[in-house]
């Protein structure tokens, strides 16, 4: 049954907004409960440890965006309270299956659970922080998702070759967060909305930088440590990895305009509406669709 939730949120932002006819829709997947290649990337190593990397981090990761995004819905407009239920739901369904996958991997021999023990000690050092931090981050983190989710829509190169349905998870994954990627900043533009735009834009800018500085460490030494664990070590490792992140298929390169677009005053994920990748690939999950509400 689909069940779409709209979106028309006149955000607080000196720039752009949520587009009014916006549809989140929970698509409830399953996927991974059997078996796959241990080099599941197209029998690439450098590439299955990097979505290896990924995946161990979203357990732990995307309930503190849970937690982040609700500790700020007390008194938001009812259309802004909808989209927060309706981006929890994706959120708990993408847990469930990077936690299946994850086991998938360990099966194969990866170590994902020392990866998912470090982000726990990483998540701790923030309980005692402002709440507004915690938001801010999750901001700019969602950011980093959205961007990978468009680059591995639009450029099927990603996944070419890999594991069918590893492929569809990680399709169903990036759909909803490009659908869902405007609500933790329209949350920031609901919990900031007295703050002055110039300590807004401060704020924002200060954190992703903060961000992709320990987005890019952790991720890099996790994956190199899960290379380690597939027998490639040293040089071969390095540059293997920074290759496939640079170069071909170039992830990184190639989203580094959406990266850089972030810190321009006025700036709104859907500045860039890229829904017609939602379309182009939400037809193969239409028997898993649930209402939103």
């Amino acid at each position: 049954m689909n069940a779409p939730t709209t979106i028309d949120i006149d955000a607080d932002s000196a720039g752009g907004s949520t587009p009014a006819d916006l549809e989140i829709t929970i698509r409830d997947e399953r996927f991974n409960r059997g078996t796959s290649p241990r080099r599941w990337w197209a029998g690439d190593p450098f590439g299955t440890a990097w979505h290896n990397s990924l995946s161990a981090t979203f357990p732990r990761g995307e309930a503190h965006f849970i937690e982040a995004v609700k500790a700020h819905r007390d008194g938001a407009p009812p259309k802004l309270e909808a989209e927060i239920r309706a981006f929890v739901k994706q959120e708990i369904n993408h847990t469930r299956e990077h936690i299946a996958f994850n086991k998938l991997a360990e099966a194969h021999g990866y170590d994902m659970k020392a990866i998912d023990e470090r982000v726990g000690e990483m998540l701790a050092l923030t309980k005692d922080r402002p709440v507004i931090l915690n938001l801010a981050s999750t901001m700019a983190l969602e950011h980093y998702t959205a961007m990978m989710a468009h680059e591995f829509l639009s450029n099927p190169r990603h996944f070419d070759g890999a594991d069918p349905e590893v492929r569809q998870m990680w399709k169903w994954h990036s759909i909803e967060e490009i659908e869902h990627k405007g609500v933790a900043f329209d949350v920031w533009n609901h919990a900031t909305r007295d703050w002055p735009k110039l300590k807004r834009w401060k704020l924002r800018s200060l954190m992703m930088l903060i961000v992709t500085k320990n987005f890019f460490q952790n991720r890099w030494e996790d994956s190199i440590a899960l290379l380690a664990q597939d027998g490639i070590t040293g040089w071969k490792a390095r540059w293997g990895l920074f290759k496939y992140l640079v170069i071909t298929p170039g992830v990184v390169r190639r989203i580094f305009p959406a990266w850089l677009a972030f810190f321009k005053p006025g700036f709104h994920p859907w500045d860039h509406d890229d829904r017609e990748l939602i379309q182009l690939y939400d037809g193969e999950f239409k028997d898993a669709l649930l209402p939103a509400e």
